[in-house]
């Protein structure tokens, strides 16, 4: 296996990314979030985000085949000038535990070299990612915010200071 990290670029990527964040979705959110919200999330909604948000995402190739992705930038919402945040990492199951994404989450903190902290979000509740994110470096700063995904949700921040 050969797993390339790159900058999305290719309508077939795009394609491609939208899947991953569509099955991604099914396969970690199960149980986490309102059945109608997750029925929601369809293929055709991923791909308008894709469509909408086609920079700063790199993804990770297996062949020609787009098997996950990264999405980063300077911080949303400005409460937190200088940080960076990694806005979303998707990995389709079948290729997780095979390091994909510490290598989408590192190459990510490599375009966010000019933040001294990078921030992201994650559902509480979500042990898997929690527990990843964690091994990569971050951690829980105690910040919660609830999101509205059909029902009310809880999000925790987690910052990785260099």
């Amino acid at each position: 296996m050969s797993i390339i990290i790159k900058p999305m670029e290719s309508r077939a990527e795009i394609e491609g990314k939208a899947y991953v964040h569509y099955k991604s979705w099914q396969e970690t959110y199960a149980g986490l979030v309102d059945e109608g919200y997750l029925a929601n999330m369809t293929y055709e909604r991923c791909l308008a985000i894709a469509e909408k948000f086609p920079d700063r995402l790199l993804v990770a190739m297996d062949g020609e085949r787009v098997v996950g992705f990264v999405g980063y930038g300077a911080y949303r919402d400005g409460s937190m000038p200088g940080c960076g945040e990694v806005y979303a990492i998707y990995l389709l199951a079948e290729y997780q535990g095979r390091k994909i994404g510490y290598e989408l989450m590192k190459a990510a903190c490599e375009k966010l070299a000019d933040y001294p902290k990078i921030a992201l979000w994650v559902l509480k509740g979500n042990r898997r990612a929690i527990d990843f994110y964690t091994r990569y470096g971050f951690a829980a700063d105690g910040c919660e915010v609830d999101v509205k995904l059909g029902s009310m949700n809880k999000e925790i921040r987690m910052i990785y200071t260099r």
